[in-house]
């Protein structure tokens, strides 16, 4: 498996954290008669690495410096005026204190860098993405590209290319009346319905899932693409006077637009779309 380097930074960081607290311990247990002490320096330690965990290095290293001099003074007053002597106490945590800032500074910059590349590749994919997850039905990027070849062939060959926008009316009011699994699962029966009402050569596209419209592309004329309607039509009332209605307590009633594909009036597959949407505003 591909390691990233943010992985390799955090994993290391996360690991070197652990070996750090190991010692400190190893170091406490070693002197029993310190352990008040050594209790308070800890948690001092602490404190500075989840105050630069919840803002930045700077500021972590700011307090390490004021941490340092504080304790400087301190183990000076104990040499100067009580007459003690330097031991490794006093140096252990001059050096301990910074590493876990510097380790808790490393783990937290490379997580976040980890949650930056997460979200490029979440935009990347949603960008790039053909399908709709849900459904398994084609986006409306897909539709761009088969609708170009589609044009391509209708003009070539002089056959009639119709698309046909598909919306559910009265969907905001529908939307308050059932939970949102109950959404998702009229979205897949819907899906499914209008799978089944057009030829293997036809194809299906999900243009918007959060408010359900769907398109086809037809190989037929406009007068072709009224039979698909009134099929449409049909296995909708079925579908309203069968399980489902049963299910959801609700009436689904669709609205249909269609356009007939026109070399001169309908240039790119997003005037396809948009012509047909205003076909669409004519079905009430």
């Amino acid at each position: 498996m591909r390691r990233y380097p943010g992985s390799l930074v955090s994993d290391g960081a996360f690991l070197l954290l652990f070996i750090a607290c190991f010692i400190t311990i190893v170091f406490m247990a070693a002197d029993p008669n310190r352990y008040i002490q050594n209790i308070i320096f800890l948690n001092v330690a602490f404190l500075i690495a989840v105050v630069t965990y919840f803002t930045t290095v700077t500021t972590g290293l700011i307090l390490n410096i004021l941490f340092v001099f504080g304790y400087g003074t301190f183990t000076l007053y104990q040499t100067v005026v009580q007459g003690g002597s330097i031991s490794t106490q006093s140096y252990f945590w001059l050096v301990m204190t910074p590493i876990f800032t510097l380790l808790t500074w490393m783990f937290t910059s490379a997580s976040r860098q980890l949650q930056l590349e997460n979200e490029q590749l979440k935009k990347a994919n949603a960008s790039l993405a053909t399908m709709d997850e849900r459904t398994n039905l084609k986006n409306s990027l897909s539709f761009q590209n088969d609708a170009k070849i589609f044009m391509a062939l209708s003009v070539r060959y002089n056959i009639p290319l119709t698309l046909l926008v598909i919306g559910v009316k009265y969907w905001d009011e529908i939307r308050r009346m059932i939970s949102e699994e109950h959404l998702m699962e009229a979205v897949h029966e819907i899906s499914k319905v209008s799978q089944t009402s057009i030829r293997t050569n036809d194809a299906l596209y999900l243009f918007n899932k959060d408010t359900p419209t769907w398109g086809m592309l037809l190989f037929t004329d406009r007068p072709g693409a009224d039979f698909v309607i009134e099929r449409l039509r049909k296995r909708v009332d079925e579908l309203n006077q069968g399980e489902y209605a049963e299910k959801y307590r609700v009436e689904l009633v669709l609205k249909i637009g269609a356009i007939e594909y026109n070399r001169e009036t309908i240039p790119t597959p997003l005037d396809f779309i948009v012509q047909a949407k205003k076909q669409l505003q004519y079905d009430v």
